[in-house]
Order: structure tokens, then C-alpha cells, then sequence
């Protein structure tokens, strides 16, 4: 132990160790053996107690951590007030040791010496001195698994930040009655997010479910361009082309809602894709739906939900710019949409005109009594059949690949278009936050003028434009972080929209090409068989090819037979 220690008062205490009590009775008795030395010497060590024993103390804990470590009787004695209780000091030690497992032990000594003077001390002599113990053997394994954590769990962490959902609607049926029939879709996820209870998992739902979801993740996040569902239809609604045309659509809104950075975590689209009592548990969402969102109550609050207040003008020219190229965008995708429509019409016409061929090719066929004629004539009816069938493929292809296309993205313009009325709303919040915030000031500059009579109110109005000025606040902050929302909502648009474009263009032209090559292929088979012909039928190989054909034929048998007479 420190020589100090033997001069100081705590040398008298009993919780010490009888090697320090023992020396400090013999260097007692060696210096003043006599009764008034004994009297003398409480006297000398009265003024360190009252005056310094604290700084005293933390001095001689630090000398104890550095130079009395071999001390295994007590270790913690010239710690200060509270080493009169061995046994309440050892009390703490097992969370301090928790505690410095992981938090000390990876770290470098300088680290430790930075913690609060008290604990690391005490943290520092049980590890020093500590060796019987348990959890120090442990600290070499515990640094090997720490590394391995930090190795391994570092993609697990990236993939929980950005998950990955497949998400497929299929397997469309019709339910219930005449008077409420609709259509049902089972929706299977693939997903790696670790918030859902399964990796994979099927639900059925149904076309207003999706409506749902489109409202609820526009309400839980303003300003964000959330992919819309197809449009209703009242007529034709369980014609074969239109259900699939609307699963597919219904498919890339659910893959996009997946793939977005924000709206993939927004907890409606859990309920969506995984609740098997979905029904019920958006009639709990909505009975608790004040406690629910809390974007929601703000904006509610400050007047968000509530229509604009004047006329808007954009002071962004940024906004400005965006907004006049939504709207021509707008409009040449609607032009391009109704030249699409009448090309899938045309196909469908070129179709419907084939069949009547193929139909009236087989009439003339079956009252055909020359075999010659009639059977090529039947070959021509089926070749007309399978080009019907060719041409109205092909227009549900253009359907699904460019036109699907034009419609989702003139559906995304709208998204975009109430992500520009949402901000309009924050914008017009902001400044009637900011009037009712003069409002208020006016009316304290009132009563300030007053004096003291109307101190009472003086107070209430002070709170009510400290309130105000509050509002503004978090009303002009919410403007301005909807507005750093929406340019990378819109740049993220931009980008989608040329890749989404670019792949529909190609499988448009893909799906034009096969069947033209399709076309090609039955014609020159057809053609083929017609220069084939049959055996005992002479005149089949020239049927096809024209009636120019027959009568060369005819005169080449007239002159062969005087030449043959001759």
C-alpha cells in the first residue's frame, strides 16, 4: 500500500486490512508511547478529514489502481467513504463488470481512463485483479465472435435496410352473386424483410383492396408519387382481355409499391399483403385512426386535409417547369394512347375480316364438286382461321406491352399531379399559420401597451404566440421537406419512366416482329403444300398459284398431241 495511507485517518478503520492496521498501531506506538501523544494525534489527522479527505481519497484510489494491484485482501479499501463496507461494495460490481464486458474490454486503456473517475476505477482493479473470476477467460472468444458479427450480419443489415419483394396477382376468378359479383385475385409474396412472419405467403383480394391501399399510402405519405391502380369499368368488366389487362397493371402497381425506398416499410402495405383478415383489420385501423399516423394528426392540424386556401402561384421555378411538362406529357401520352387504340382496332378488325374470309372460303369449298378445288379452298379456310387468331393475339400483345405502358404512366401523371395539390396545401397551411401568428402578436403589442391591468391575459397571450410561432415553424418545415420529397420523387419518375418506356417499346416491337414472322411461316407452308400437291390430283399443285397458270397447261397437252400423231 501507498505510505500515505498509513498517515491518513483511515488507517484507524476497522473494514481495512490488518497489515495497514497493524502498521499504523506499531508507528503509533514508536513514536509516541505516551498518553499525551495519544491525545495528540486525533487532533492531527481532525484537519485532513474536515478539510480535504475528498480529493485526498481520489487520489489514493488512483495511486490504488496503479501500484496496488498485487493487493488481493482488498483491493477497493482506500477507495473512500464506503470502504468501511466491504460487502456493499462488491454488490455493484457484477452489472459494472457486465458493463465493461461490453463496452471496455474492446477498447483501448485510454478509453477506459476517459469514463467517470468512480467507475473506472472499480472497473479497472476487477479486471486487473480479477483473475479468479469468470468472465475474464471469456474475453478472448467473445473479441473472435464480435468480429465474426461484424463480418457476417453486414449484408444481413443491408438487406433488412433494403429488402426484396416479388409479388405476383394471378389465378383471377368470379364470386359471388348476380347483384354482387366481382372478381378475385391471389396475391403470393416473396419477400427477404424481416417484418413480415414467412417468406412466402399468398392472400386473395379483390379490386376495391387495392383502391385501398393507393388511398392509404397517399395519406401516409404527402408528397410521395405512389403507383395507381387501373381505372374502373362498369361495362365489360369480366370480358377475358380486360381481367388480364388489369392483373397485369394490378401486378407492376404492387412490384412498384414494393420497390420504392419509402412506401416498401409503410405498415398498410403489411396489412395488405400479409393480413388473412384483412377486412377486419382496416375496420380497426380506421376506429383508432386518430392514434394511428402521426403525419396524419399533423396535418390535420395544420390544416392539410382542408382545401387550399387562395390561388396558388408556384415562386419555384424549378416546380414550375415540372409542372408545364406533366401537363404537355399529359397530353401527348393521350394522343399516343388513342393511336394505340385505333391500331389494336385495326388488328381486331383484320381479324374479325379473316374469320368471315376463312367462313366464306369454307361455304365455297363444301359445295365444290371437283375434290381439286375444294380441298385447296379448305386448306385456305384454316390458314385464314389461324391468321384471325394471329392478328387478335398480336392486339392483345399491343394491349399489354406498350399500351399498358401509356396508361399506367398517364395514371402516375395523376399521382404526381395530388403530389403538387399536397404541397400546394402545405404551402397554403404555412402561411395561415403565419397570419394567425401576427394575429396573435397584434393582440399582445395590445396589451403590452395596456400595462399591467391585463397581466392574466398578457400571460395567456404570450403562451398562445409562443404556440403560433411554433406552428409556423414546423408548418414551414414540413413545406420545404415535402418539397426536398418531391424532386427526388420526380427525378426517380424521369428515371423509371425512360427504363419502363424503353423495355415496352422493345417487347412491342419483339411481339410485331414474331408475328410477322408467324404470318410468314403459315403462308410459305401453305405454299409449299400447294407445290407439293397430291397424288391424283394434278390440277391441286396449280389452284393455289392462280388461274393465269391453268390454261398454259392446257395448250402445251393440245400441241403434244398432233406432234405425237405426226
Amino acid at each position: 500500500m501507498d505510505l500515505d495511507a498509513g498517515d491518513s485517518p483511515w488507517g484507524d478503520v476497522p473494514s481495512q486490512s490488518s497489515t495497514t492496521h497493524q502498521a499504523s498501531r506499531s508507528e503509533a506506538e514508536e513514536t509516541s508511547p505516551d498518553q499525551p501523544t495519544q491525545q495528540a494525534s486525533p487532533s492531527a489527522p481532525r484537519s485532513p478529514v474536515r478539510r480535504g479527505p475528498r480529493g485526498t481519497r481520489r487520489i489514493n484510489a488512483q495511486a490504488t489502481k496503479l501500484e496496488a494491484v498485487d493487493d488481493s485482501f482488498d483491493p477497493l479499501g482506500p477507495l473512500g467513504d464506503k470502504a468501511e463496507t466491504s460487502p456493499l461494495e462488491q454488490a455493484p460490481a457484477p452489472p459494472q463488470k457486465e458493463f465493461s464486458g461490453r463496452n471496455v474490454r474492446p477498447t483501448s486503456s485510454a478509453s477506459q481512463a476517459s469514463a467517470g473517475t468512480g467507475l473506472a476505477d472499480s472497473v479497472n482493479l476487477e479486471e486487473d485483479g480479477a483473475g479468479f473470476r469468470g468472465p475474464p477467460p471469456v474475453q478472448p472468444p467473445s473479441e473472435a465472435e464480435g468480429a465474426k458479427r461484424q463480418s457476417e450480419p453486414s449484408i444481413s443489415v443491408e438487406k433488412a435496410a433494403n429488402p426484396t419483394f416479388d409479388i405476383t396477382v394471378g389465378d383471377p376468378h368470379k364470386v359471388g352473386d348476380l347483384t354482387s359479383s366481382h372478381i378475385v385475385y391471389q396475391v403470393r409474396t416473396k419477400t427477404t424483410s424481416k417484418a413480415y412472419r414467412q417468406p412466402e405467403f399468398t392472400v386473395s383480394r379483390r379490386y376495391r383492396d387495392f383502391l385501398w391501399l393507393y388511398n392509404s399510402m397517399h395519406n401516409n405519405n404527402p408528397g410521395v408519387v405512389v403507383p395507381p391502380p387501373p381505372e374502373k369499368q362498369a361495362v365489360g368488366r369480366f370480358d377475358t382481355n380486360f381481367v388480364e389487362s388489369r392483373r397485369a397493371a394490378l401486378e407492376r402497381m404492387l412490384n412498384k409499391i414494393a420497390a420504392h425506398p419509402i412506401l416498401q416499410h409503410d405498415g398498410d402495405l403489411k396489412i395488405f399483403l400479409e393480413s388473412e383478415t384483412f377486412n377486419m383489420d382496416v375496420k380497426n385501423k380506421e376506429n383508432r385512426e386518430p392514434d394511428l399516423g402521426q403525419n396524419k394528426g399533423m396535418f390535420s392540424s395544420f390544416g392539410i386535409n382542408v382545401g387550399g386556401g387562395g390561388k396558388f402561384v408556384e415562386h419555384d421555378d424549378w416546380f414550375h417547369d415540372r409542372k408545364i411538362y406533366m401537363d404537355a406529357l399529359e397530353n401527348q401520352l393521350k394522343a399516343l394512347m388513342k393511336s394505340v387504340d385505333t391500331v389494336v382496332a385495326q388488328r381486331k378488325g383484320l381479324a374479325e375480316a379473316a374469320g368471315d374470309f376463312s367462313a366464306s372460303l369454307h361455304a365455297l369449298a363444301a359445295v365444290e364438286l371437283s375434290p381439286a378445288l375444294s380441298t385447296p379452298l379448305d386448306g385456305l379456310s384454316d390458314l385464314q382461321l389461324r391468321i384471325r387468331e394471329l392478328y387478335e393475339r398480336q392486339a392483345q400483345q399491343d394491349v399489354l406491352t406498350l399500351g399498358i405502358t401509356i396508361d399506367e404512366y398517364l395514371r402516375l401523371i395523376g399521382s404526381v399531379k395530388t403530389a403538387f395539390s399536397q404541397r400546394q396545401k402545405a404551402f397554403h397551411s404555412w402561411h395561415a399559420a403565419e397570419a394567425e401568428m401576427q394575429k396573435r402578436k397584434h393582440t399582445q403589442e395590445k396589451l403590452l401597451r395596456q400595462g399591467k391591468t391585463q397581466q392574466d391575459r398578457l400571460t395567456q397571450v404570450n403562451a398562445d404566440v409562443a404556440d403560433a410561432e411554433r406552428k409556423v415553424h414546423q408548418a414551414r418545415l414540413l413545406f420545404e421537406d415535402m418539397g426536398r420529397l418531391m424532386r427526388n420523387e420526380l427525378q426517380r419518375f424521369e428515371k423509371e419512366k425512360v427504363e419502363d418506356f424503353k423495355s415496352g417499346v422493345e417487347t412491342f416491337l419483339e411481339s410485331a416482329v414474331e408475328a410477322q414472322k408467324e404470318l410468314i411461316e403459315l403462308w410459305e407452308t401453305f405454299l409449299l403444300q400447294l407445290d407439293a400437291g397430291e397424288e391424283g390430283n394434278p390440277l391441286y399443285g396449280t389452284a393455289g398459284l392462280g388461274d393465269a397458270s391453268a390454261p398454259p397447261a392446257v395448250e402445251e397437252t393440245a400441241e403434244a398431241t398432233p406432234a405425237e400423231e405426226a
